[in-house]
């Protein structure tokens, strides 16, 4: 489980570093292949099937591969992983508390908005008439 500091680090940090529209849409669409894969990879090895442990830590790969890809086009990178612990500890907590918290309190679509409203008004900027 992780520590509540740890928690409370990444909920801190969250929205500063997933503010790409593009990232965030890869976040919607890996966060739930990554939570689908751990467990069909849990449920793999439970019933020991090799194909369903297989399966699940491809899907789980493929989504934190694609994570990686969106985290590029940030402006703020993640903090890097001391070590092989700290990396498991830190993406769980993010792929099953801290995303489906910021989904579903509204701030991942706030913060998809912001973007939106920002490339529009750069587009079409209000006319004055002085």
């Amino acid at each position: 489980m992780p520590s509540p500091s740890l928690l409370t680090r990444q909920w801190r940090d969250y929205a500063a570093s997933h503010r790409h529209p593009l990232n965030l849409l890869i976040h919607l669409v890996a966060v739930p292949l990554f939570l689908a894969g751990t467990v069909l990879a849990l449920y793999g090895l439970v019933r020991l099937s090799l194909p369903a442990l297989a399966l699940g830590l491809v899907a789980a790969g493929m989504s934190l591969a694609l994570q990686a890809r969106g985290h590029r086009l940030e402006a703020l990178r993640p903090v890097p992983f001391d070590g092989p612990r700290d990396a498991a500890v830190r993406l769980l907590a993010e792929q099953w508390i801290t995303f489906p918290r910021y989904l579903l309190s509204g701030n991942w679509w706030a913060a998809l908005r912001r973007h939106r409203d920002a490339a529009s008004r750069e587009v079409c900027p209000v006319a004055r008439h002085d």
